[in-house]
């Protein structure tokens, strides 16, 4: 039987190497890998593109990647939100590149890479500043812009539970940009809270199938951004 579960975060990320593209889950902390990122900070990759709806707050998770200097550039949708402090300081002295996009149209760039479509075209940013420089086409008397799919070397996603096979359920709001991640990237890792043996998971509520996920990681009691923020914490 296949089995996908790995020892720890350590060795989840051991193989993500410099320059890489990173999508990492997320909606705020709801559904963040922290001990992913976190150990992703420790083993040193450098480089990184990575893929968020945001850039983190504080100076855990993403925001402590970005404060390490491991990301040269950001694509996301709000670079900055509550305790958002880390990533507009680095930004506005030209430490980091961002590339802006839409919330629908980050999840459609994403949903495209995986499912194999170059581009597709969207009435989101015609006649914005998001829109200047990219290909328009009227279509029944309306203008859309041209965008690119997504895809990435690495995805780092938090789930609920998983199998040994891979197949992983989520929890709520938690879900948000992940199934589609794992579909766009090479290779998918996943941090989840419990471990079930092969068979227990209804398929009725299998969100991502394991042919998608490359690594599971049982992390037993995951952190919380907002609760590492509140007592100050700071990794590493």
């Amino acid at each position: 039987m296949i089995n996908k579960q790995v020892a720890d975060a350590a060795e989840a990320v051991a193989d993500i190497f410099d320059g890489a593209t990173v999508m990492i889950g997320g909606f705020g902390e709801a559904g963040s890998p922290i001990e992913l990122i976190h150990a992703l900070i420790d083993q040193g990759a450098a480089g990184l593109t990575v893929v968020n709806n945001n850039t983190g707050s504080g100076e855990v998770g993403l925001a402590a990647l970005i404060k390490a200097g491991r990301v040269a550039k950001m694509i996301c949708s709000y670079p900055r939100s509550l305790n958002s402090t880390v990533f507009p300081e680095m930004y506005r002295s030209g430490q980091i590149q961002l590339e802006l996009v839409p919330q629908g149209t980050l999840a459609e760039r994403i949903r495209a890479g995986g499912a194999g479509i170059p581009a597709f075209y969207t009435p989101t940013s015609v006649g914005t500043p998001l829109g200047e420089g990219k290909e328009l086409r009227r279509f029944d008397g309306r203008d859309y812009v041209l965008e690119y799919g997504l895809t990435a070397d690495f995805a780092l996603i938090k789930g609920l539970a998983a199998d040994p096979l891979g197949n992983v359920i989520y929890n709520k709001t938690a879900r948000n940009f992940t199934p589609v991640m794992a579909t766009a990237a090479t290779t998918t890792i996943v941090q989840v809270t419990s471990l079930v043996a092969k068979g227990e998971l209804d398929p009725e509520s299998i969100i991502t199938p394991g042919i998608f996920v490359h690594r599971i990681v049982r992390v037993g009691e995951p952190a919380y951004e907002s609760v590492l923020v509140a007592k100050g914490v700071s990794y590493p």
